[in-house]
């Protein structure tokens, strides 16, 4: 499992019976969590802690937070040098998934040890985890698409806040598979990609997504707009039932097969504190060059 194991400013305090308890900076945060199908084996104490909780209303997908203490509409966490914004948002999360910090660790080390120049693509890139990873590495440029012109403006205010606003960073709200359809057209390249595809959403047109149906075509539309000599390829998915090894598969027939170089496919996962439990958070494919 690739563990996001070294945060400072995140820890995920406990996780069980549907639940967990996250430390975010000073704020104590209590959310639904899937996978945590366990009981707890934690003093019960720790959870009074929360400075708020986010519940679902009876028989509805409907929910919102119930705050016990006062807490800052937004604030900071850092990941090493990197800087983001956080906050509880109406659909449970905070913008922020932390897990993610063991590919930004990746991402900075392929590009921190290529001697070539190089440019990163980064698509469904959310509020921009991994845009601001790839220009503190010192990527030549990224292109940051998501169709959520609210999530493009977050991810613009996580690069400044990192100290990063100098970097070529090139931010678009639009449609995934439309903008990757129109660089190939315009004959741009990329040295790197990144994906975060969604089970299902919809583009800024109404455009309809559906990751089983579409996943492996987009993959192989996007071998097309990469360099001759590209230097990694990286899928993220929290889809139920995209395993790592359909992650790896897809990547031996889109990648491997044109560029040979390596892969490694496995679960993401977060350490829980107070059992020495890991806790799931979906899977990661990796390709990268031979060295």
């Amino acid at each position: 499992m690739f563990l996001a194991s070294d945060w400072q400013d995140y820890e995920l305090i406990d996780a069980g019976r549907g639940e967990k308890l996250e430390r975010w900076g000073k704020v104590i945060l209590r959310r639904p969590e899937i996978q945590a199908v366990w009981p707890l084996t934690s003093d019960q104490t720790l959870w009074s802690q929360a400075h708020a909780r986010f519940g679902y209303q009876s028989n509805s997908k409907d929910g919102s937070w119930e705050y016990f203490q006062k807490i800052p509409q937004e604030w900071e966490i850092s990941y090493k040098e990197l800087t983001f914004h956080v906050k509880p948002m109406s659909f449970k999360h905070t913008g922020l998934f932390p897990e993610q910090a063991v590919n930004w660790m990746w991402i900075i080390e392929k590009i921190k040890s290529c001697k070539q120049p190089v440019k990163v693509l980064n698509l469904f890139a959310y509020t921009g985890g991994a845009t601001v990873a790839a220009a503190y590495a010192g990527a030549e440029e990224v292109c940051h698409v998501d169709s959520a012109r609210g999530m493009v403006a977050w991810s613009k205010e996580n690069i400044q806040l990192s100290g990063l606003e100098h970097r070529k960073v090139r931010f678009l709200v639009d449609d995934v598979v439309k903008f990757v359809q129109r660089e190939q057209r315009r004959g741009r390249q990329y040295d790197g990609i990144i994906m975060d595809p969604p089970s299902f959403g919809r583009g800024p047109k109404g455009e309809i997504w559906k990751i089983e149906n579409e996943l492996y075509g987009l993959i192989e539309l996007c071998t097309k707009v990469l360099s001759p000599h590209p230097l990694f390829f990286l899928i993220n998915s929290y889809t139920t039932g995209l395993t790592p090894a359909v992650l790896s598969n897809i990547l031996k027939l889109t990648m491997a097969g044109r560029f040979g170089g390596r892969i490694a496919a496995d679960e993401i996962g977060l350490p829980v504190t107070a059992s020495g439990l890991v806790l799931p958070c979906g899977a990661t494919g990796r390709w990268e060059a031979d060295e």
